[in-house]
């Protein structure tokens, strides 16, 4: 098998989750995966790493996200805190974890 050479490092990416207690049906967040979608159609236009998915589970339910980026301040994660906000439930986000881009090789 022969390989490609690559010019670049692989590029980092990065993942965080917000979880939110207690766990939420699923229609009651479709505002939230509304703006999910709307950020991951935006970054995809501009040539970025941005993704997210939502997970319900018996005791919390995640919103689990893979950006390009380990900042957490965007417009879409304050966004996302308002409408979680209004939703009346307690979340925390977790610190941004660096993993590998496979996808690069």
């Amino acid at each position: 098998m022969v390989r490609k050479k690559r010019s670049e490092s692989p590029k980092t990416i990065w993942t965080y989750a917000y979880q939110i207690v207690p766990p939420q049906a699923e229609g009651r967040l479709d505002a939230i995966k509304h703006l999910l979608d709307a950020e991951h159609a935006d970054a995809h236009r501009g040539a970025r790493t941005w993704a997210s998915r939502v997970i319900v589970e018996p005791q919390v339910t995640h919103i689990l996200v893979v950006s390009d980026s380990p900042e957490q301040s965007r417009e879409i994660n304050r966004r996302l805190e308002i409408e979680l906000k209004e939703l009346a439930v307690g979340f925390v986000m977790t610190a941004p974890m660096a993993v590998a881009d496979d996808a690069a090789e």
